[in-house]
């Protein structure tokens, strides 16, 4: 099924893809205690984004949805396509606004390259699902 030219179930898949990598790295990797300690979240802060948790899947559907916009822009199918366009697009555009979290928030220094590699590994299979899958 397309709209507009995307394949909405390539979107769909990659959405789930970054989706699910996120719940590994963040979920399963990592405790909530190593979350809060690099992130400078309180435990009360915490338990208020439980209730936020349905809505997780928001970010990953548009982050999906602007790599496959950039990937027909760059008229970049194919693997490598996908993939290198992802990568550019988490480093410049994802990596780059979560850094305010660190230059005006309360991240640490050791989250940043956890961040980086998150976005990294994400994105880079959202952007690989949607250059192979046309």
């Amino acid at each position: 099924m397309r709209f507009m030219g995307h394949n909405v179930l390539a979107i769909i898949v990659a959405a789930i893809a970054i989706y699910a990598i996120e719940f590994v790295i963040f979920a399963l990797l990592m405790s909530q205690e190593q979350y809060m300690a690099l992130t400078g979240i309180t435990a009360e802060q915490a338990q208020g984004g439980m209730a936020r948790m349905p809505y997780g899947i928001v970010p990953p559907l548009l982050a999906a949805i602007g790599l496959s916009l950039v990937i027909k822009w760059r008229n970049a199918p194919g693997l490598m396509g996908g993939v290198t366009t992802a990568l550019l697009m988490a480093v410049l555009f994802a990596f780059a606004v979560s850094l305010y979290s660190y230059v005006y928030g309360t991240h640490t220094e050791a989250y940043v390259p956890i961040d980086l590699a998150h976005f990294l590994v994400a994105w880079g299979a959202g952007g690989a699902v949607l250059g192979v899958w046309k």
